[in-house]
């Protein structure tokens, strides 16, 4: 039964909404979702390579590991998601399970595996449709590199000195960031190897896109020349940027030296707080968009996120702020999956994993838990995969008073409408005519709502602290071709089980 129903399920979808679905568009970056991974912290694939572990030392290496990897790329991709961004798999020094503490930039961490297995992991993921973003850092090194000491490499560093003044851009990208040795970007041997090296690992993977961390603390005109090199080995790779700042002015400058997309932290700031607590208004949340599109030449990539590893856990927002954390998450992925921008979700997100600061925001993932958040995922996952108002379409704010908002998202004749109240109570939004068009219908996909127009407009009424996502149609009366595909699933069971108990039984 539940084969059969899954396979009917996508025809079900489409027939509910009825909508074109526009698939001569090419897919680009603005379409995909993205799975963060901290590789150590995720899965347990091959013991054998599980040095020095301690899973109850949160500074110490789990065992999460490049097989471990491979072998929930369904369970990623049964979500929804298109690609997977890991932390830096490169060989770190002791007590680098995050990654951050390179040593050698030319091989793959022992802890996590071999050059082979992120080969087969490129593969793998490829094979499911599925990207593959690695972290690169080019700012610093481990904190006892070999090249310390080293005298053919004493310019390969800037002097060791912390930074102070932050709005002193020299000393932000010369000084010792958390007294790592920083790399002077400006030294021709240094910005040689770190390009070849960047390149390198794309000839040899297939990999798809670097998340580039760090960018603020690195000249820019080392940016320039490090994405015109690296973008000339793979048509379409991708680069997306760190720079922690909450000007997005600032942000959107690196756009100008080849850096596609940027972790958007002025969204993370407004959406972490929002979304953590009920009876907070999400204008100020459309206000960041409204401010992305002025900034920034493609605001559509900009990567969008609740938390992630430098964070504390949004659970554990939602939790000191005596909410349920699993009626929060399912709001504000809803708008994650729904507004405009890349979403990112920090694995254990799923889970509601709980976390607070570094490294207790990097727990390890737990496969046995509640369905819950993970079916929904499920929902806005399939939701933005079939709608291409909810990738590409413009986006507008219809209706906001304390919590309650409604957004519109037209892309050609396609137009969602997305609705969430994070109130504490039922909610009822007034949609005029001359904001949305007259005479149709509002067909909700994640709670089935029917929101019929009337001479005045749409009243949207939705229960506290939940979302719908609706598509905009011609009013119906009978949903003919949905009743017919009802009707066909309870005869295909019907079949099934007169073949089952048709079918000979096996004698001992």
């Amino acid at each position: 039964m539940k084969r059969i129903f899954s396979l009917l399920l996508p025809a079900l979808f489409l027939l509910v909404v009825a909508m074109p679905a526009h698939a001569a568009d090419k897919r680009t970056w603005q379409d995909e979702s993205i799975y963060f991974i901290m590789v150590d912290r995720f899965n347990n694939g091959n013991p054998q390579n599980d040095q020095d572990v301690n899973v109850n030392d949160p500074r110490a290496y789990h065992g999460g590991d490049l097989q471990g990897i491979i072998d929930k790329l369904d369970y990623i991709k049964s979500m929804g998601f298109t690609a997977i961004w890991l932390t830096p798999i490169f060989k770190n020094e002791p007590g680098g399970y995050h990654g951050y503490w390179i040593s050698d930039f030319y091989k793959v961490d022992p802890h996590f595996g071999t050059l082979s297995d992120l080969k087969r992991l490129v593969k793998e993921a490829h094979k499911r449709d599925m990207k593959v973003i690695l972290d690169f850092v080019v700012n610093h090194t481990g904190p006892h590199h070999p090249w310390l000491n080293d005298p053919t490499k004493k310019d390969w560093f800037h002097e060791k000195k912390d930074i102070f003044n932050w709005t002193d851009q020299t000393e932000v990208e010369n000084g010792w960031l958390f007294g790592l040795p920083d790399l002077a970007q400006e030294n021709p041997e240094v910005k040689r190897y770190l390009i070849d090296a960047a390149k390198w690992w794309i000839q040899q993977t297939d990999i798809d896109g670097y998340r580039l961390d760090t960018v603020k603390h690195v000249p820019k005109s080392f940016w320039k020349d490090f994405s015109n090199e690296v973008k000339s080995v793979k048509k379409d790779f991708f680069l997306l940027g760190e720079v922690w700042h909450d000007d997005p002015r600032y942000i959107a400058d690196y756009g100008k030296y080849g850096i596609d997309g940027f972790l958007d932290f002025p969204f993370y700031q407004e959406a972490s707080k929002i979304f953590s607590k009920s009876d907070q208004s999400l204008e100020p949340l459309y206000n960041v968009w409204r401010r992305n599109e002025t900034f920034y030449e493609r605001p559509y990539l900009l990567g969008t996120f609740l938390d992630n590893h430098d964070t504390v856990r949004f659970t554990r927002l939602a939790l000191e702020n005596r909410q349920n954390p699993i009626k929060r998450i399912k709001l504000g992925l809803t708008y994650l999956f729904s507004a405009p921008g890349i979403p990112i979700m920090y694995y254990g997100t799923e889970i509601g994993l709980d976390g607070g600061k570094d490294p207790d925001n990097r727990r390890l993932m737990n496969f046995r838990t509640d369905q819950e958040i993970i079916d929904y995922i499920k929902k806005i996952g399939e939701l933005r995969k079939q709608l291409p108002s909810l990738r590409r379409g413009d986006f507008t704010l219809l209706y906001e008073k304390n919590g309650m908002a409604v957004f519109k998202r037209t892309y050609h004749d396609q137009t969602a409408v997305i609705a969430i109240n994070n109130t504490n109570k039922t909610a009822k939004a007034h949609i005029t005519n001359e904001q949305l068009e007259t005479g149709k219908e509002l067909r909700g996909l994640l709670a089935d709502d029917l929101v019929r127009s009337d001479k005045n407009g749409y009243d949207i009424i939705l229960n506290r602290e939940t979302a719908e996502i609706y598509v905009l149609g011609k009013k119906t009366g009978l949903n003919v071709p949905f009743i017919s595909a009802i009707i066909a699933v309870y005869v295909l069971f019907g079949l099934f089980l007169y073949y089952v108990k048709k079918r000979p039984q096996a004698r001992g």
